[in-house]
């Protein structure tokens, strides 16, 4: 069985990773609306992560009583072994900077280095809630990325129009 991605998902994985390094990110410091706060955003956790970010000492059984007996922070919700925090700020966010503490450490959640642009599935999903994402500058990246002959197409979802795909036609 092939468990390598498709050159095509590779190929717009890089594309992406890219126009976030060089578009996304530098702009963060000056955002008006950081990601970091959490007010639109959800952030998925893993327990280490959770344990390292909030600074905890005790085992996870003991956090999960504190958080069921309503005595945990009330940012954090657990569900299906993972946890998600929303509505503050992330304690890794350095608001006098405008940074993230961790940002190139495995603490960093995936989320963080996905977010607002990602491959799935061979195509790329853009979140406009984030002001960074110029449609038009990614589509160019993109275009670039794959060479010519390639045209891409967008689409808003229907439900959550702030979400776009851009999908490869050949």
């Amino acid at each position: 069985m092939n468990t390598r991605p498709p050159r095509l998902a590779k190929t717009l994985a890089t594309a992406a990773a890219d126009y976030q390094t060089t578009a996304v990110i530098p702009h963060c410091r000056v955002c008006s609306k950081p990601c970091c706060k959490l007010d639109t955003l959800v952030l998925e956790l893993e327990w280490p992560q959770v344990k390292g970010l909030w600074l905890l000492a005790e085992s996870r059984n003991a956090f999960d009583k504190r958080l069921a007996s309503g005595r945990g922070p009330i940012e954090i919700r657990p569900a299906n072994g993972l946890y998600y925090a929303h509505s503050r700020p992330c304690p890794a966010y350095d608001q006098a900077g405008g940074g993230c503490r961790v940002y190139d450490q495995p603490l960093k959640p995936v989320g963080c280095s996905d977010f607002p642009v990602y491959e799935d599935q061979g195509q790329i999903t853009a979140d406009l809630r984030c002001e960074a994402v110029d449609l038009d500058a990614l589509k160019a990246r993109l275009t670039q990325a794959l060479g010519p002959g390639s045209r891409i197409t967008r689409s808003a979802d229907r439900d959550f129009p702030f979400l776009v795909t851009l999908s490869v036609k050949r």
